[in-house]
């Protein structure tokens, strides 16, 4: 039996956990330097773990009623059984004496007043062992995590229990949501620094379990059309809020991801609540929107969102009028890259700057009537010049890019979801993505404990119950 996996002690015994770690250190106080400090080091680590998990337990039993009848929210439970239950603590495994009531209809479960008082979570872990959990879940997957904690000592998880955990946590969280994410704004302050808000969303494709790969393939192949976009993937949807100074320095930022779901409804949502909440703080502060070109962002961003700047990702407008100029003078060609270099300038630096690239444009697709791809380009710089005058929302300290937004699909979506030989299913990714979007956005402490609140209830003996000592009750 491992040191950290001691089950509680009864207070009789002549060989507590503490007990042993009170000898080691007494041995220890008259004794030369250990041989092996790595070896001392593990050892006094077990052997702290063990008193604590010990300790735990005890702690835990207090929070047990025997009784023949107990009050469960104000509703009868009668005792229908008493026995002993592994829980997971922080310092690892403890195992408590605790009773179970029953309302005794049928399909409801017994309930444990040990359980509910304490909040163990998922009837089985204690608050900060599940807490330390899915924070490491939401940044390894679960054999690294039970790696992970077997290294480091303590509580070691199983692989499947880390596994279940946050699809456990994900669905509970799900059905209180926007009350949740309301508290948590409520909580939140904008810096008196503030000067601009911004929003943004944009879109990454993951692998999925249930992504259709089959029927996408048979629907292309029956429309004689290529395939679009590789089979198996749908789009994470990824949007972020964005508070900066004066100077266009970002302040704070609130990261949301939601797994694929069509017009991203959801994410939607939280985003223009995220903003409502802040321009209740600050209607002063100005308010940018930023997003690349695709439609469905500017139906949001333009006629659901309140007025504001519009602005087209700056990267992403050059990246339109470098393939413009590619297909003039030649892929990767030097007179590409430095026409590509002179009007990237221009755009940025020019308060006419788009006007002049469409200009060059237009120049270009006369030159080059068969290259198609200029015209299309030439299209695009036409339908989005309203969101393109970048030196003047430059000059006036607003952000005139989606970095923020981008690197939030990278790190919170990307480096978790799209690892080698992962698919997922949308009730799995969501659980991660959420964990993720906490710690991210700066509310994983916050969040967690509200979140944690959910699994306590009200257990307490009726008013004609006294308990009585050796936890004999009577009634009166």
């Amino acid at each position: 039996m491992r040191l950290s996996q001691i089950a509680v002690a009864d207070s009789s015994s002549k060989s507590s956990a503490r007990e042993r770690l009170e000898a080691f250190l007494d041995g220890r106080r008259k004794a030369g330097p250990p041989e092996d400090v790595g070896a001392f080091e593990q050892q006094m680590h077990a052997l702290f773990m063990a008193a604590e998990a010990e300790a735990m337990g005890r702690e835990l039993s207090k929070f047990d009623l025997d009784a023949p009848e107990i009050l469960v929210d104000g509703v009868p439970h009668r005792r229908v059984l008493r026995c002993r239950q592994t829980y997971q603590a922080a310092s690892g495994k403890v195992m408590v004496e605790r009773s179970l009531y029953s309302t005794r209809k049928d399909g409801e479960r017994a309930v444990s007043p040990m359980e509910v008082r304490a909040g163990i979570i998922e009837g089985y872990w204690t608050p900060l062992a599940a807490k330390q959990a899915i924070w490491a879940v939401g940044h390894l997957v679960p054999r690294e995590c039970a790696e992970m904690f077997e290294v480091m000592g303590g509580m070691k998880p199983s692989r499947s229990a880390l596994d279940v955990l946050p699809k456990d946590v994900s669905e509970r969280w799900e059905v209180c949501r926007p009350q949740f994410e309301a508290m948590l704004r409520m909580e939140e302050t904008v810096p008196k620094e503030a000067a601009v808000v911004a929003v943004s969303l944009d879109g990454v494709l993951v692998p999925m379990k249930d992504g259709d790969r089959q029927a996408k393939r048979r629907r292309a192949g029956a429309e004689e059309r290529p395939e679009r976009g590789p089979s198996g993937y749908q789009e994470v949807g990824c949007g972020t809020v964005t508070l900066y100074d004066r100077s266009g320095k970002p302040l704070r930022t609130v990261r949301v991801a939601r797994m694929p779901e069509s017009k991203k409804p959801t994410l939607k949502k939280a985003l223009g609540q995220e903003l409502a909440a802040i321009r209740r703080q600050r209607p002063d502060l100005k308010l940018v929107k930023v997003a690349d070109a695709a439609r469905d962002n500017w139906d949001f961003l333009s006629h659901q969102l309140p007025k504001g700047h519009e602005v087209i990702d700056f990267y992403h407008a050059t990246a339109h009028l470098q393939a413009a100029l590619e297909a003039a003078y030649g892929e990767a060609s030097q007179k590409a890259r430095e026409q590509g270099a002179k009007l990237r300038d221009v755009l940025l630096e020019d308060p006419g700057g788009v006007d002049r690239v469409i200009r060059a444009l237009v120049h270009l697709r006369d030159r080059h009537r068969r290259r198609k791809k200029i015209a299309t380009e030439l299209v695009f710089f036409r339908r989005n010049r309203h969101r393109m005058h970048y030196a003047e929302m430059a000059a006036g300290g607003l952000p005139i890019g989606s970095g923020i937004t981008e690197a939030a699909c990278k790190t919170l979506v990307t480096q978790r979801l799209k690892r080698s030989g992962m698919r997922w299913r949308h009730d799995g990714g969501q659980a991660i993505l959420t964990i993720r979007a906490w710690t991210q956005s700066g509310r994983f402490d916050r969040a967690w404990a509200l979140f944690a609140e959910t699994y306590k209830q009200e257990a307490a003996l009726p008013g004609n119950i006294i308990p009585m000592p050796k936890r004999v009750v009577v009634s009166v």
